[in-house]
């Protein structure tokens, strides 16, 4: 039988087959029963399933990370799909297909890396050119950055997300900051190429999605000023001069300001051309993504709408199929 995605289940869809397991929590209903539920997981998306009437040792039964094989049916709830367990175990990995839970092929990663080195080996500044380049040979650091998600649950949210939203943000911030003049194209561009790096700490993605403890304690935002202070340090050991402080703290403000607002976790607001138009590419390119994401996703197969989702307010036209 062939294997059926995240992206492909319909409602009322029987369900026996393999997924990475991520998020496991052992919870008690209003009756003060308890349910397992789990985040199951391959390369097109995710997907939340439950386990009514559970016990310590369905939890016990596996590890996050872990690939587990789930017996039930598949269900539309509240627009979106979740999958209701009848029965969850560990799978023992044979004849598992990896490549259909990885997103990002090696070649796919390794050619976005080469056009985010590119991009900001062309960039005019030479302080800004030289802070770069400490990032790119920092092993370390690249490592993380390849691998990192760029979230648990919304956009990119897959091994190698946040590398594809970076690559992504810098190549809309190269294309639009020249059409104004008063933006500091190199400034833009190294904004994006840091605004989400403190996700390399914040987060956890060997293999499965999660939060560390110093990401749930500081926050990608600290742990991203945190970071480029580490790397500033650095880029004057080695050149000898010390690095221009505004420059410093106009990357400082775009890092910490670039959710835009104080209710979405930013301790500033954009306050320089550069940290708003930084912030306004970035939702753009999480929206679109995650817009993205609902439509391939959508179980209304037939239909040229999707099914109401709760979070966005709306349904989306997907347009009329054509023969």
């Amino acid at each position: 039988m062939s294997r059926r995605f995240v992206n492909e289940l319909a409602d009322g869809e029987a369900i026996d087959q393999v997924f990475l397991a991520s998020e496991k929590q052992l919870r008690t209903n209003r009756n003060g029963n308890l349910y397992l539920q789990v985040r199951l997981s391959d390369k097109t998306g995710s997907i939340t399933a439950m386990l009514w009437n559970a016990h310590q040792k369905h939890y016990d039964g596996f590890d996050n990370g872990d690939f587990i094989r789930i017996k039930g049916t598949s269900q539309l709830y509240n627009g979106g799909m979740q999958v209701l367990a009848k029965q969850v175990e560990k799978d023992n990995g044979q004849g598992i297909d990896e490549s259909d839970f990885i997103t990002l092929s090696t070649d796919a990663v390794e050619k976005l890396v080469a056009r985010v080195a590119e991009l900001l080996r062309g960039m005019q500044n030479m302080h800004l050119r030289n802070l770069a380049e400490c990032f790119l040979v920092d092993e370390t650091f690249m490592r993380g950055f390849r691998s990192a998600p760029a979230g648990v649950k919304n956009h990119h949210a897959y091994q190698g997300g946040l590398l594809e939203h970076v690559a992504s943000l810098m190549e809309v911030c190269h294309l639009i900051a020249p059409q104004y003049p008063g933006v500091d194209p190199d400034l833009l561009l190294m904004g994006a190429f840091l605004h989400d790096m403190g996700k390399i700490r914040e987060l956890t993605y060997s293999p499965d999605l999660g939060y560390s403890d110093q990401g749930q304690l500081i926050g990608h935002l600290v742990q991203g000023v945190s970071m480029l202070d580490e790397v500033i340090a650095e880029t004057e050991k080695q050149s000898g001069e010390e690095f221009p402080q505004e420059i410093a703290n106009q990357l400082r403000h775009m890092i910490v300001s670039h959710h835009g607002h104080y209710e979405y976790g930013s301790p500033k607001l954009p306050m320089t051309l550069e940290a708003i138009t930084l912030h306004f590419l970035d939702s753009l390119d999480a929206r679109i993504h995650s817009v993205s994401q609902l439509i391939a996703e959508d179980v209304n197969k037939n239909s040229p709408w999707t099914v109401y989702h709760p979070s966005i307010g709306r349904k989306i036209y997907k347009g009329s199929s054509k023969d």
